[in-house]
């Protein structure tokens, strides 16, 4: 079994880190490589980084309306070595701990790089990675697992200095994701691949700082249906509401990990924009090298293949003429004439203009 590798600096509930090898498959599938690539609602951006690391594409844009995520991701790109020396000198204590809960309260007292600390302590000291969730083994810290237990300062270091290396290649946005779709994206390529993971319509506000209101996820759906030009990923906990408002797009259903307080399997959905080519994978957020085929999605397509399982190929027969074997592989053995000028005599730290 394939090892996930964790990039972001950040642990976010319901991040979607383990979706990177399908999102890899669906830029390759689609002539994608050496574009841009968006994500929305970011979060941690655990694909965004991947991408980015492994040459899939030139730029990434980052956007999420949190003011104290994006304070962190600010810090990491533009003020890198006072934010390293922060995570390797500050005793992980509950003092510490007491003091960064204060900064979070306010926010308009601190500057840009005590606040991205301050979400980072408490990312990485809280349950979950929540900012106002408890700290893991709780005040007294009596459990099993104390506040620390995710605090690996040399690692967590190298994640954060191996973004820098790459700031020319990444956007920072601090906007609204209606506000963003409609006057950011129409202004970026159409090579471009646009994810937007949206907070759960279920349990959105026990997990998220800026939740939604039903009304928010039908406006969202809305928007995206008329004023998104580049091929798009929507993913949501898949749930009747939303599966509703997203009924005319394809669908791919399938289970991911969580461990919000509790470590459980939840049943999530994700919606694409009609004729993006997108792997057929039994689960999107266990997609594996050589396990991922490809189609361009007609009516009733995706659910024969759905009914039909993972061990059952004879479907492969009645899928439509678009129908392409796509391998997940390393961007230096990539199948030919898909974007061969990606890797030519770049290094991961050379800037792109």
């Amino acid at each position: 079994m394939q090892e996930h590798v964790f990039h972001s600096p950040l642990r976010y509930p319901g991040g979607k880190g383990g979706l990177a090898d399908f999102v890899k498959a669906v830029i390759e599938a689609n002539s994608l490589c050496d574009g841009d690539y968006v994500e929305v609602f970011a979060g941690g951006a655990g694909i965004a980084w991947a991408l980015l690391f492994e040459e899939y594409v030139r730029r990434v844009h980052i956007n999420d309306l949190s003011i104290p995520v994006m304070a962190f991701w600010r810090a990491v790109v533009g003020e890198t070595e006072a934010l390293c020396r922060l995570v390797q000198d500050t005793p992980v204590t509950m003092e510490v701990w007491s003091r960064q809960r204060a900064v979070q309260a306010r926010l308009s007292e601190h500057s840009d790089l005590e606040l991205a600390f301050s979400t980072f302590f408490l990312n990485r000291t809280n349950r979950s990675g929540i900012l106002t969730g408890g700290v893991i083994g709780g005040k007294a810290q009596v459990g099993k697992w104390q506040l620390d237990a995710r605090f690996n300062r040399p690692d967590l270091i190298r994640r954060i200095q191996r973004i820098a290396r790459y700031s020319a290649r990444i956007r920072l946005y601090n906007q609204d994701a209606t506000h963003f779709v409609a006057t950011v994206l129409p202004a970026l390529p159409i090579r471009c691949l646009v994810y937007l993971d949206p907070p759960y319509f279920r349990k959105g506000q026990e997990l998220y700082e800026n939740h939604y209101q039903p009304s928010d996820h039908e406006s969202l759906a809305q928007l995206i249906g008329s004023r998104v030009a580049q091929p798009w990923l929507v993913s949501y906990d898949a749930v009747p509401e939303i599966v509703a408002l997203y009924a005319s797009y394809p669908r791919l259903d399938y289970a991911i990990s969580y461990s919000a307080q509790a470590r459980y399997r939840g049943a999530e959905v994700l919606f694409h924009s009609k004729g993006l080519l997108v792997p057929c994978a039994w689960n999107p957020a266990a997609a594996k090298a050589g396990r991922t085929r490809a189609t361009r999605f007609g009516a009733g397509v995706l659910e024969a293949f759905e009914a039909a399982g993972p061990s059952n190929n004879s479907l492969q027969a009645t899928a439509p003429a678009a129908f392409t074997s796509v391998s997940l592989r390393s961007p230096s053995v990539r199948p030919a004439g898909v974007a061969p000028e990606l890797n030519a005599g770049r290094r991961p730290t050379d800037v792109l203009p």
